[in-house]
Formats: C-alpha cells, structure tokens, sequence
C-alpha cells in the first residue's frame, strides 16, 4: 500500500478529527487523582481499522494520525513543522464532551493535550474533505467526526486556534505529559 507521511500538507488541505478528544487521557486523570464524577467518564480504546480503511478508500489522504502521545495539540503542531505551513482550527468544532471539559478544568489540563485512544486526525485534500467525512461518518469510530480546520501558508511552523470569543491564540504543543504510560 502507500506510504502517509506526516509532512505531506499543503494550504488548501483540510483537518478531520473522528471524534471527541481528551476522553483517554482525562479518565485516566480523574481515576489516578480518586476524583469521582456524577457522569460515567471512561477512556475511548476502540479499533481504527474500519474507519481508516473507509478513508483511504475514497483517497485525497495527505496525513493521518491516531493522537496519542500528546493528544491533538501534539499531532497538529508536529504535522505544521514537518510541513511548513500553518494549520489553523476552530475551537467551537473540536468535540470536547461536557464532562471532560469540567473535569479538565478541575485538573488544570487542556483537554487539546492530554492522551486519546480511539481516534484519528486526518489531514486530506479540500476537494475530497467531504467525501472522506461521509466515509468516516459511516462507521461507529468515526459516527461524531467533523472538520475542525484547515491548512494555511500564514504561520509556517505553528497552530492557530480561533477561540470560541473571537480571538486567535498559538495552540503550544505540549510540554511533557500529565498521563503517564500504562500500556
């Protein structure tokens, strides 16, 4: 089969996430720190290969990823330096569940940094961004995936993200990794 490389993206590209972030590294978190939560918060280890197969099916695929270590923050600002260009997303599209979101701040962690299991940002050609969506969508791994961003020329090297209020503000990529290794 072909090669994805990770240094692939050029402006005009889009990003796909399949799902929500932080579930993993969050419920990991909670349970270490004994904090109890009224919701269930699991971790979200699930296969990839159906989704992955669906998306390379319909092709345009420039760069994929499943985001552990570091979460997407660590996955977005990898891809933007290994290919020189920006890679701007919107937070009101980042899927955050409510729980994680709470629990995030109460850890004092961004849920854009801590570890997922389960999920895949895909970097693919605008023209077949929507395409590999349905193609995504069609399977239970990636029934929440949606287009968080795309690929600019502005910033080469960084990741904007434009603040649910209004404002831009560089996404770092992680420094260290709150969630230690358990597998």
């Amino acid at each position: 089969g072909k090669v994805i490389r990770d240094r692939n993206l050029s402006p005009g590209d889009v990003i796909i996430l399949s799902g929500t972030v932080g579930d993993h590294g969050v419920s990991l978190l909670s349970f270490r720190e004994g904090f109890g939560f009224e919701t269930t918060l699991s971790s979200d280890v699930a296969p990839l290969w159906s989704m992955v197969e669906k998306a390379l099916s319909v092709g345009g695929i420039k760069a994929m990823r499943d985001p552990t270590r570091g979460g997407l923050s660590a996955t977005l600002n990898d891809w933007a330096q290994k290919s020189n260009t920006c890679i701007t997303v919107r937070e009101e599209r980042i899927p955050v569940r409510p729980e994680v979101a709470a629990a995030s701040r109460m850890l004092g962690i961004d849920p854009y940094t801590v570890a997922n299991e389960g999920k895949a940002v895909i970097g693919v050609r605008k023209d077949k961004a929507e395409e590999v969506l349905e193609a995504i969508r069609s399977t239970e791994t990636g029934k929440n995936a949606c287009i968080i961003g795309e690929v600019t020329d502005s910033h080469p090297g960084r990741v904007i993200l434009e603040t649910i209020v209004g404002g831009k503000r560089i996404m770092e990529p992680p420094v260290g990794d709150p969630v230690p290794r358990v597998c």
